[in-house]
């Protein structure tokens, strides 16, 4: 069981990076937008020569949740919201993990909600905030707090960079292997969800 928390932990920290997304690092995404994008995302291994890569896209809704889709070279989608995390491979579920039984996911959802709002000092109480540049080209150097939860904060240092959105996020862990997160075609706007949008929000419940 333990493993599993730390595998769903480990693809919900892209997230956390993520939530900056949206107008830079001081203004959120703000109720009522919808914040879609693509990502390819490089893992970078010890012992291995080339990266590992994967791509796909994403729905990120203020108060409703998160949808991570990697298209290539697997299907796995991953949601997260309030109430939870849904992970599906190849359209069938392989993990869910609920909200009110783990309430690790519940701080990482308040974390979450923290930069949604541009708020990067809500973050402080977990990571050293480090922010440079103005808002044009900007950077964000996040360094976990020491805590009792290990399992809490895989990484050891998050830096992500951008302008109007996040263009680059690198996730270094203490062994020195990186994911290394590239965002493009993203799009904020007001637009409704699709059907299957609402279906995958709605998937954990209210």
């Amino acid at each position: 069981m333990r493993r599993r928390l730390l595998l769903g932990l480990l693809a919900l920290m892209p997230f956390l990076s993520l939530t900056a997304s949206a107008a830079g690092p001081d203004r959120g995404v703000a109720p009522g937008d919808v914040l879609r994008g693509g990502f390819v995302q490089e893992r970078r291994l010890k012992g291995f020569n080339a990266p590992l890569r994967s791509d796909g896209h994403f729905v990120l809704v203020p108060g409703r949740g998160l949808i991570w889709r990697v298209e290539k070279p697997f299907a796995i989608t991953t949601i997260i919201t309030s109430a939870g995390l849904v992970q599906q491979v190849g359209g069938s579920e392989t993990m869910r993990l609920a909200a009110a039984r783990l309430p690790f996911l519940s701080h990482l959802y308040n974390m979450l909600g923290g930069a949604l709002g541009g708020d990067w000092y809500a973050l402080e109480a977990d990571f050293l905030v480090e922010r440079s540049g103005d808002p044009a080209h900007w950077q964000v150097r996040l360094t976990p707090r020491q805590t009792d939860d290990t399992l809490a904060m895989p990484f050891a240092v998050i830096v992500a960079n951008g302008g109007r959105f996040v263009e680059t996020v690198e996730m270094t862990k203490p062994d020195g292997d990186a994911d290394v997160l590239r965002f493009v075609e993203q799009v904020l706007n007001k637009a409704p969800l699709s059907a299957d949008e609402t279906t995958a929000l709605d998937s954990l419940g209210k």
